[in-house]
């Protein structure tokens, strides 16, 4: 139903639901929809073409005499039948925008219908006020319009008793139809108003959650690029300096390090184009990302003592019977990565530099520690564990309840450590 009324909205009354046979209905409801919309287009001219027709039935009755067969007094003079039936026809070209007021002008000439015994038809006029009131204005301005409608015909009543209930039968009955209609109309259009408010609104969150969700993508895209991109980086420009520094003095180590830099550079293109693989136009087919585990710490390690970082790796404790998911391990994985990239880059040129890499296993969490002996007052390193790597380790711990705190050590280097749980935590 809401998608009905949006398309009825885009499209105006050329839509219409798919059907094997229209209903009889149909081409009275697309009038209605035509006429709808010729008075939202143009209400004034509408208006007035109403208001031009009752004003000629009121005169056509006066002129007619009409009015006599009906009248308690026919001996009324014309003129004030004539000025009593414009009073009540005229007005009605303001009876959306100020309806109260409307009816409030017309009750002196209601209260002079009755009390000259004229009776004419044209009061019942009011009951299409009543109607735009019940549509437009509070309920408390219905039982005023009530009031303003039963008033001159109450106050009339002494004046002529025999017709006390063909007076006032037909202004009752044609009050309670009025408003009951205009109740109607205004139920149906604050429900349609509520339904399409809806359908506004679930299409922006919709808009908004596809938004929030390509911003997390391209963030975890990116962190993922940081990370693959300035460790393979890190370890070429190692090997690099390493192999020209052995140039002039053993070839056959320089040839090692060309070697080294040619196989860390298609592994870090393997992993960029499997990364990259998810923003093709047929994701199905694409490796969604690199997703290494803590068994592949060996082959990272391995990679950077070839860039000429020493470094060693110590596992304590016993591994949890159910292997950590892979999302937690590749968060450790990551930082151990970032963490040894960071020492490359930034710890400074010293023969004795080295590294260490500590897997601690607790009950219900995995503490990872990554440790060197540079100098631990570079600015490098991320104003006190602020940069951008860290931040981005940061935001890897916190997707699964974990923290991360990055610093000198008390040993005089720097130091990385993660805690991981093990498990998702209640929240």
């Amino acid at each position: 139903m809401i998608r009905a009324h949006a398309l009825t909205r885009r499209y105006g009354d050329r839509w219409r639901p798919p059907s094997a046979a229209t209903p009889l209905t149909g081409p009275v409801q697309r009038l209605f929809q035509r006429v709808r919309a010729f008075d939202q287009r143009r209400p004034s001219v509408w208006n007035g073409i109403l208001t031009t027709c009752w004003v000629l039935f009121a005169v056509l009755d006066v002129s007619s005499g009409g009015w006599r067969t009906v009248a308690a007094d026919p001996h009324v003079p014309e003129p004030l039948v004539f000025t009593m039936s414009a009073a009540f026809a005229v007005p009605l070209l303001w009876r959306r925008t100020h309806p109260l007021t409307v009816l409030l002008f017309m009750a002196p000439f209601s209260l002079a219908n009755v009390w000259t015994g004229a009776l004419i038809q044209a009061s019942l006029l009011q009951e299409i006020v009543v109607f735009n009131i019940a549509v437009r204005l509070p309920m408390r301005a219905l039982a005023w319009s009530g009031a303003l409608v039963a008033a001159p015909l109450v106050i009339a009543s002494g004046q002529f008793p025999e017709v006390w209930g063909r007076l006032l039968l037909p202004h009752v009955w044609m009050f309670a139809i009025a408003a009951l209609a205009g109740i109607l109309v205004r139920t149906r259009k604050e429900y349609t108003e509520a339904l399409l408010d809806r359908a506004d609104r679930l299409e922006r969150e919709r808009d908004q959650q596809a938004r929030l969700a390509a911003a997390a993508e391209r963030t975890r895209i990116a962190r993922e690029m940081h990370d693959i991109i300035g460790h393979n980086l890190s370890v070429i420009t190692g090997l690099a300096d390493g192999g020209s520094y052995a140039a002039a003095r053993s070839p056959e180590r320089a040839a090692q390090a060309l070697e080294a830099i040619g196989t860390t550079s298609r592994q870090a293109l393997a992993e960029l184009r499997r990364l990259l693989g998810v923003l093709r136009d047929q994701p199905e087919d694409a490796d969604r990302t690199p997703q290494p585990t803590l068994g592949d710490i060996d082959a990272l390690l391995e990679g950077v003592r070839r860039a000429g970082l020493p470094v060693r790796l110590d596992v304590r404790g016993t591994p949890p019977v159910q292997p950590l998911t892979p999302g937690r391990q590749l968060t450790a994985y990551r930082v151990v990565q970032e963490s040894l990239t960071n020492t490359l880059k930034h710890a400074g040129p010293s023969p004795s530099l080295a590294a260490g890499v500590t897997l601690t296993y607790r009950p219900g969490s995995l503490e990872t520690l990554v440790t060197d002996n540079g100098t631990p007052s570079r600015d490098e390193r991320g104003s006190a564990g602020n940069g951008q790597g860290i931040t981005g380790m940061r935001a890897r711990a916190s997707l699964y309840d974990g923290t991360l705190d990055a610093g000198p050590s008390a040993e005089g280097g720097w130091q990385v450590r993660l805690r991981l749980p093990l498990e998702d935590s209640p929240s």
